[in-house]
């Protein structure tokens, strides 16, 4: 393939990547944008592997790398479910920023001959921050994975003079740029590895010191990280679609980023130093008390027959209705309920799950309609009047000491307030707090009932019971009418 004919491919798959941005940007045309993006990546595949950088001998290396990470990542896709999406988004970016070191490494150990005075210092200024930016995605994205499994624990880990830890190690890797920048060939290769090794302590520290209430925020971030990292792989390797595609990336993220920060009231600047989030909340005042009262618990009788008296109903789900994977069922409830003439909507926090879209992934796989899925922004003015609402699993989202604590933790972050409804009924295994650590004062308001117990479990007793009225209410109408 000649360069003129690879450059009008890489400009169709960067106009693909571009429409599949678009498509994603709602519900409706998500699925039409994920079908863009596949052409436009299959595109850009075959024409790089059909380009003149490739050779015969390239070949069969090529094959062996691509056949078994075509069979792993196809198994890997296959299997995952949904509620451990947010853990697979987070390793793929670790795997970006690994790419990002790697070519940064391999570039400066092969350099180009044909770059000489400021274009090789442009070149070796790339391969330094590609690297820098790599290391820190690589790492980052490992602990936001072992946050988000479990394997590593929730709670941010503050380290006394934490912000001027990571002064110090930016100054020592900028330090050792001027270094690098200034070694003859080859003799830069020692600081290149040695600010490696910085930024990557560097990266689990960034993550480490943010609280599990905000890894949503984390994983955009690193989606931004690992675009901007792939950018300076593109410029390493003179490849525009690479650097048309990791800006896309990087920006788009960084977006995502800002826009869940304001939804959940959070500094830009602090996502990006790192260390907010559980226990950088206000200091406590006096007088500030945990909730007082006692929970009241409800069966499942009691809230079938809640719901089938009401007019409206808001059901908002959270990560407990994606563990529980209960949207089918919700679904089913849903129509159930649409069919006797209830206003049925959902709520859809910003941040609800552990992955940005996480909820509506959930409900649009379970078909419920697009157009009862309302943002916090759009369904909150909607609460006061509202007969039910029915909350599956979700915690810190609903919580309102965020608006009435200002010594809270979340303190002054948007949530959908949940207990201006007429009753509300709140799906939960236990009375334990969310993935902040923050108790819930709304589980003791006094129109709130517990519904304890598995969610899916629940949700299916629930749909077994209005299923049987919906069964039996030809019958009651046809022995009214005779009456």
């Amino acid at each position: 393939m000649s360069n003129n004919l690879l450059t009008v491919a890489y400009i169709a798959a960067s106009a693909l990547f571009i429409l599949s941005l678009g498509g994603l940007s709602n519900q409706e045309s998500a699925r039409k944008g994920n079908v863009y993006g596949i052409i436009g990546m299959l595109i850009a595949f075959v024409a790089t592997a059909l380009g003149p950088a490739v050779t015969g001998n390239g070949y069969s290396l090529l094959g062996a790398v691509i056949l078994p990470g075509a069979i792993i990542g196809a198994s890997v896709a296959s299997r995952v479910a949904m509620t451990s999406m947010p853990e697979l988004v987070a390793i793929l970016h670790s795997f970006v920023g690994l790419a990002a070191v790697l070519v940064g490494i391999a570039n400066y150990l092969q350099p180009d001959s044909s770059l000489v005075g400021i274009e090789e210092t442009i070149h070796k200024i790339e391969i330094y921050v590609g690297v820098f930016i790599g290391a820190i995605t690589f790492t980052g994205s490992i602990i936001a994975f072992g946050k988000l499994r479990a394997i590593i624990s929730s709670k941010p880990l503050m380290l006394p003079a934490r912000h001027l830890l990571n002064l110090a190690m930016l100054g020592g890797c900028v330090w050792l740029g001027i270094q690098f920048m200034g070694a003859a060939h080859l003799n830069g290769l020692q600081p290149l590895l040695i600010m490696t090794a910085i930024a990557c302590i560097l990266g689990i520290h960034l993550v480490m010191a943010i609280g599990g209430a905000d890894m949503p925020v984390v994983i955009s971030m690193l989606n931004s990280y690992s675009g901007w990292a792939a950018a300076a792989a593109g410029f390493m390797l003179s490849n525009d679609l690479l650097i048309i595609t990791g800006a896309l990336v990087g920006s788009s993220g960084a977006i995502l980023s800002y826009i869940m920060c304001k939804a959940m009231n959070r500094s830009f600047i602090s996502v990006i130093l790192g260390g907010f989030g559980e226990g950088a909340g206000k200091p406590k005042v006096q007088g500030s008390t945990e909730p007082m009262g006692e929970a009241t618990p409800t069966t499942i009788e009691e809230t079938v027959e809640i719901l089938c008296s009401a007019r409206s109903v808001i059901i908002v789900p959270g990560y407990g209705m994606a563990v529980a994977q209960a949207q089918h069922s919700v679904s089913e409830i849903t129509q159930i309920l649409r069919d006797r003439n209830t206003e049925v909507r959902f709520g859809i926090h910003p941040v609800a799950g552990r992955l940005p879209g996480h909820m509506n992934v959930l409900l649009a796989e379970a078909k419920v309609p697009y157009d009862i899925v309302l943002e916090m922004d759009e369904i909150n003015e909607d609460f006061p009047k509202t007969d039910v609402v029915l909350v599956i699993g979700a915690n810190d989202t609903v919580n309102p000491s965020a608006l009435e604590d200002p010594s809270s933790p979340i303190a002054g972050m948007p949530v959908l307030e949940v207990w201006k409804a007429k009753d509300v009924v709140v799906m939960k295994r236990s009375m334990a707090s969310g993935y902040a650590g923050v108790e819930n004062p709304l589980f003791y308001k006094e129109n709130t009932k517990m519904l304890f117990g598995d969610a899916r479990k629940n949700i299916d007793a629930i749909l077994g019971h209005l299923a049987e009225l919906k069964k039996d209410a030809p019958a009651r109408q046809l022995v009214a009418s005779s009456r």
